[in-house]
């Protein structure tokens, strides 16, 4: 069976796996980042932990998950506040000229929208839409079993979409952006300053609305909010299936089915047979990594 090699970069670790093309993961080594030593150290890191997986010499391709905007034509990291060093850094030819095999880099939320596309609940589906919803909101488009990154690498972003423009802006985004009001901190917010409590995470406040009639009042905002967003993805792109993960998602029995039915709600009548589910693949960065190399080889 084929095999590629996937690199997760984060801004702590960096891990290098052997991946199988039915999405078995092989070997894992794993080292830390310590990017504030370079980014010859950090380079030099990653070739390591390639050069120690058993197997490393057969696989066909590497592919790389990058956090944050990335330039998917030339293989750079465009903005990162865990990696400055490595910013306009030829990252993927780099690691092509040391190791002979193509190379391919994408950012990690398109990587992990890859592998749920392919491996995890979007399997057999032409059209897929992968989206996160976390400290942060972030997306991905696949289109034909490709991530579709656009002219420049932003396709499918949607964190600063803009879901009510009568907003404030906050965090140096738009008004009324989508990560200011679907997020996990953003939820959190909200509900603090309507309860007058301090909920820890976006969990508590769910809980909360079965009796508390503020909490109730954001629970249902959120969800609407949603339901605009996820439309607007739908009248873009069409999807089949929008797959969502993240950790605003421990509790999206209180809240998936509402934001299904209302983003349908606002759809034309032959646009309402899109699903929204869960994210379901354990390890969907370094799977979503070796995808991506095999999806730009196939």
């Amino acid at each position: 069976m084929r095999t590629f090699i996937a690199v997760d970069l984060g801004g702590t670790n960096i891990r290098a796996a052997i991946v199988q093309e039915d999405g078995e993961i092989l070997d894992v080594q794993k080292k830390k980042t310590e990017a504030h030593l370079g980014k010859e150290h950090v380079m030099q890191t990653m070739e390591d932990l390639i050069a120690s997986l058993d197997g490393y010499q057969e696989a066909e391709g590497i592919g790389l998950g990058i956090p944050g905007p990335t330039d998917t034509v030339n293989g750079k990291i465009i903005i990162s506040n865990n990696l400055p060093d490595l910013i306009g850094y030829p990252i993927a030819d780099h690691i092509q000229n040391r190791f002979h095999k193509p190379t391919f880099m994408a950012n990690d939320v398109k990587v992990a929208g890859l592998a749920e596309a392919l491996l995890g609940e979007g399997r057999g589906k032409k059209n897929v839409y992968f989206m996160t919803i976390s400290t942060g909101v972030a997306g991905a488009m696949i289109l034909d079993g490709k991530v579709l990154s656009g002219f420049h690498g932003h396709g499918g972003e949607i964190g600063n979409a803009i879901i009510d423009p009568t907003r404030a802006p906050i965090a140096g985004l738009n008004p009324g952006a989508a990560e200011s009001w679907v997020s996990g901190p953003a939820i959190v917010r909200e509900g603090n300053q309507a309860c007058g409590k301090q909920f820890e995470h976006a969990g508590q406040l769910f809980e909360a609305a079965a009796t508390d009639p503020n909490a109730k009042k954001v629970v249902e905002r959120f969800k609407d909010d949603l339901a605009v967003l996820l439309a607007n993805v739908c009248f873009v792109c069409d999807p089949e299936m929008i797959l969502i993960q993240g950790g605003v998602m421990k509790s999206s029995a209180d809240f998936l089915d509402d934001v299904q039915e209302r983003m349908r709600n606002l759809l034309f009548p032959g646009m309402r047979e899109t699903v929204l589910a869960s994210a379901t693949i354990e390890e969907p960065g370094l799977v979503g990594a070796a995808m991506l190399a095999k999806s730009q080889m196939d």
